[in-house]
């Protein structure tokens, strides 16, 4: 009886194996192969993604400026010193981009970017305004002023054209990084003038 379940089995994987070998025999022609699309593309999607950023900031610079106003009287001056603090922000504004900002070719990408500038126009920081100096009394125009004229002095010391190409060099930088880790091998990265 041991003999007999013996034998069906050694049958049974016989026919098995003879069955296998018959399909791979019909099934000679038929491959399976497995290769790359050297191809990338930007989708819609990533382009609405990263357009949906917003504002880009490449580079802060914190600035601090001490300003005063002498008010001449008949006896004596008036004087008024206050120190401003503000963080000017320069990048870029998404939103600003043009249509076919993007184009892709193969391994290849081109990003045309709006102009670098400041991103905040409210950048004192009202809060950390001290008065350094105060003789006299000042009205709330005159305060008004010396904000006006910190203002001023900000951004003349801090939009100065190598600021603005430090930001232009880590923006180039970051779009650089991103278009190469979705794939592109060869970016160039442009800015409007």
């Amino acid at each position: 009886m041991k003999k007999i379940k013996i034998i069906i089995i050694g049958l049974a994987v016989i026919l098995v194996v003879a069955a296998v070998l018959a399909l791979l025999r019909l099934n000679r022609n038929n491959h399976l192969s497995f290769g790359t699309d050297s191809e990338i593309d930007v989708t819609p999607t990533q382009i609405v993604s990263i357009k949906a950023i917003g504002e880009w900031e490449f580079l802060s610079v914190s600035a601090e400026e001490l300003v005063d106003t002498v008010r001449k009287g008949l006896f004596s001056n008036d004087e008024l010193a206050r120190i401003y603090f503000g963080t000017l922000r320069l990048g870029i504004d998404m939103r600003q981009v043009t249509p076919g900002w993007i184009t892709a070719s193969g391994d290849s990408v081109v990003v045309e970017l709006p102009k670098v500038g400041l991103l905040d126009k409210a950048f004192i920081d009202e809060a950390r305004t001290k008065s350094f100096f105060e003789s006299g009394k000042w009205s709330a125009a005159d305060r008004e002023a010396l904000y006006k004229k910190a203002y001023r002095q900000m951004k003349t010391h801090c939009l100065t054209k190598e600021n603005l190409q430090a930001a232009e060099a880590n923006g180039h930088e970051q779009f650089t990084r991103m278009m190469q880790s979705m794939g592109y091998k060869n970016v160039k990265v442009k800015f409007a003038k």
